[in-house]
């Protein structure tokens, strides 16, 4: 038997569950397939390796949704400034909530925070049917359909089905679209780790030759690093014990927050730079890294495929709320046009200044400290750089500016 639904999105993270809950709250029938049921709790853990920073824009969305309130609950951290600077040059920036109109400039949360609380929004929601365990091993497009196959025989069909299924997308592969890009040739270690000093809610990010370090504030006093590396140094240090990776890491922070003093697991994701060739085909879309990978140096990748999970939210609740058929070629265009220039816009950004803080030559290391310094001093230049990296920026979709899109 087939299981007939508005809507299946292939990917339970964080951008699918977003999608997920903003169509069931508009009253569209919609499945979300994920590998495996995540968990709601995790008593005596550690922290997760992975920590997004989340802008207002984004914690708009999750307040709409509900979910803020099962995420303060489970832990998030604010941090209230931002300091970064050049370890091979002078130059240095100090971003803080002060020339903004609220307390903080945005949160750090473990990427298993945001998922819970929108698991347990979408199970008291009647549009939604969440299917676990779920592998997808054949995507068909029918007439009036897209059809799901599973590896346990089970089949669904949708009139739109939307990947979120990440950078590796095998539903991508299967809609037949081609990706552009490139590897970075650098590695970013994640971990949570103890420093002697407090963070101070503070975000911390040192540019090194071979990539920045950045030490993002947990709830739990500790901080979570983000450490940029050549793949070769990455691996290399991913196999130190504890006690040298420590002190390497010490090292390379310049004493910041003093000693390093505990270290959690380490995992390593190597970097690239890639883009769908298109957001859409027939009956079909994509969302979050499924569509884009941008460097982590601003940590601004999760925040735009929340804005991709928002902006197709709202447009198929507008056409369901017409009676309009939610898999227009028209719809699916609009939502490309809205969300691609965006995202593209951003990806360059980082791009540049990864390749802009790799050069070491002394013209180089000179020019860019003398405009760090420059736009340290120029307040209207860093409240615009604020208002931007908080996601309050262009055509918003209406959750992310705190509006109901149902």
């Amino acid at each position: 038997m087939t299981q007939q639904f508005d809507v299946v999105i292939v990917g339970g993270g964080m951008v699918g569950a977003v999608a997920a809950c903003a169509l069931a709250r508009g009253g569209i029938k919609v499945a979300l397939l994920e590998t495996h049921e995540p968990p709601r709790s995790w008593p005596g853990e550690p922290a997760d390796t992975r920590v997004s920073a989340l802008t207002k824009a984004t914690q708009n969305i999750l307040e709409m949704l509900d979910a803020w309130p099962g995420m303060v609950e489970r832990g998030v951290c604010p941090y209230r400034d931002m300091r970064v600077w050049d370890a091979s040059g002078h130059g240095e920036l100090h971003f803080d909530c002060a020339g903004t109109p609220f307390p903080q400039l945005g949160y750090l949360v473990e990427n298993r925070v945001t998922v819970a609380a929108l698991w347990e929004v979408l199970a008291g929601l009647p549009g939604a049917v969440a299917v676990v365990p779920a592998k997808v091993v054949a995507m068909t497009l029918t007439e009036s359909a897209r059809e799901i196959e599973l590896d346990d025989g089970r089949r669904l069909q949708a009139e739109l089905v939307i990947a979120a299924d990440g950078r590796d997308s095998k539903l991508r592969t299967m809609a037949g679209i081609g990706v552009t890009g490139w590897d970075y040739g650098q590695t970013s270690i994640v971990a949570s780790v103890t420093t002697r000093q407090s963070h101070r809610f503070t975000a911390w990010q040192r540019f090194l030759p071979e990539g920045p370090l950045a030490f993002l504030p947990l709830h739990n006093g500790q901080c979570s690093i983000v450490w940029t590396l050549s793949t070769e140094t990455a691996n290399a240090n991913l196999e130190l014990s504890d006690e040298a990776f420590l002190v390497a890491l010490t090292e390379a922070s310049g004493g910041i927050l003093g000693d390093m003093l505990a270290v959690g697991r380490r995992a390593g994701f190597p970097l690239r730079f890639q883009y769908a060739n298109h957001y859409i085909a027939e009956r079909f879309a994509l969302v979050g890294d499924a569509a884009h990978a941008m460097h982590p140096l601003a940590g601004q990748g999760a925040n735009a495929g929340f804005l991709d999970a928002a902006a197709l939210a709202e447009l198929l609740i507008a056409a369901q709320r017409g009676q309009r058929p939610l898999s227009s070629p028209k719809l699916l265009r609009q939502y490309e046009r809205w969300r691609k220039g965006d995202n593209l816009a951003m990806m360059a950004g980082m791009d540049l200044l990864n390749k802009t803080y790799r050069l070491d030559s002394p013209l180089a290391v000179s020019l860019r400290s003398t405009g760090m310094n420059w736009v340290n001093h120029a307040e209207w230049v860093k409240s615009w750089f604020n208002h931007y990296a908080m996601g309050l920026r262009g055509d918003l979709p209406q959750l992310a500016k705190a509006r109901p899109c149902w």
